[in-house]
């Protein structure tokens, strides 16, 4: 491997190792401005000082078994990520010419002989489903300096979805790390992070998984979702009517979001508070909907224990019911006797 490969391909993971770097003093200056100038190019020099540590140590590459590599402790994206139909091409080309680009671990602390992997997770779930080895290269690392570097991987590539993005720093968040790591790891602004973060807690992780990673689906609509989700009492339930239906399951992501935005969306939001009369529609003691009286209109709400079969047989019906109750003799008296209102 020559130096020159060798460099563009460890830049990424020299995020985080600052630490082993010699740290020039930064003077005070009045401007803040000038401040982080100064610092993004002492930055920039410590970068260099470290890409040239690394390449030193880069020819300690070793083979480790896929059964002794753990994964990170704070997923990064959704579940299906690592699957086969989404690695084909990487398949392809380590069936062809092996893994030509090792991947980075640290060893985990009391549990002799393991190691969490920090960097190359999709070249190591292809060399798991192709029963072979994992090139990698073994670094101390703190906490801090995986993380960042977890995120500087996925910074560099472009199929991670705006939400797992927003997912992984409400999991850093979740484990405790600092705004500024977290931000490291996402190479972004603490506003920005700030925002994501408010996105990501805005959904139950349940309804955030059946939607999954939407990859075609950026920050302006997912910040439309959770407003929307804000004003609607009944949101939750109903994304997850929509999402636990069989048909949603042959929906693309993006599609199932798109789905659950305009379902959230046209349904009118009537909290409970604002409610003249609830009343529940009760069968054989099992609870089948919840009826809210309201002066913007009446709604009414199937519980989880109602079946879609249930609903799908009472829509066939409900123009008949309907006929049937204006058929009634004290509904044709009533209907000649009260006056329609303009």
């Amino acid at each position: 491997m020559s130096r020159k490969d060798s460099k563009g391909m460890f830049a990424n993971v020299l995020v985080g190792l600052g630490q082993e770097a010699a740290s020039t003093s930064l003077s005070t200056s009045a401007s803040p401005h000038l401040q982080k100038v100064a610092a993004g190019v002492r930055q920039l020099q410590e970068r260099g000082e470290l890409a040239d540590k690394l390449l030193r140590d880069a020819d300690h590459i070793i083979e480790l078994d896929v059964d002794a590599i753990l994964p990170s402790h704070i997923p990064d994206r959704f579940d299906g990520a690592y699957d086969e139909e989404r690695l084909q091409d990487l398949l392809t080309s380590m069936r062809e010419h092996g893994q030509t680009t090792p991947g980075l671990v640290r060893p985990v602390s009391g549990q002799g002989g393991k190691f969490q992997i920090v960097f190359g997770r999709r070249r190591l779930a292809a060399a798991k489903l192709l029963g072979i080895k994992f090139k990698a290269i073994i670094r101390d690392l703190s906490d801090e300096q995986a993380i960042v570097i977890q995120g500087e991987e996925n910074a560099n590539r472009d199929d991670l979805s705006f939400i797992e993005k927003c997912v992984f720093a409400l999991g850093q968040e979740e484990a405790g790390f600092k705004r500024e790591v977290i931000c490291a790891s996402l190479a972004t602004g603490k506003s920005h992070v700030s925002e994501m973060l408010q996105i990501a807690r805005s959904f139950p992780k349940t309804v955030l998984t059946a939607i999954g990673f939407a990859p075609q689906t950026g920050r302006r609509r997912w910040a439309q979702l959770a407003e929307r989700w804000s004003t609607n009492a009944d949101a939750v339930e109903i994304a997850e009517r929509f999402l636990a239906e069989p048909a949603a399951r042959s929906f693309s992501s993006d599609a199932r979001f798109s789905a659950v935005l305009n379902a959230v969306s046209m349904a009118e939001s009537t909290p409970t508070a604002a409610c003249d009369r609830v009343q529940e529609v009760v069968s054989k003691g099992m609870t089948l909907a919840t009826v809210n009286y309201a002066k913007t209109g009446t709604k009414l709400t199937f519980t989880k224990a109602v079946s879609d079969d249930f609903v799908k047989y009472l829509l066939r019906r409900i123009e008949e019911l309907h006929d049937e109750y204006l058929g009634e003799p004290h509904r044709t008296a009533q209907n000649q006797t009260v006056p329609k209102t303009r």
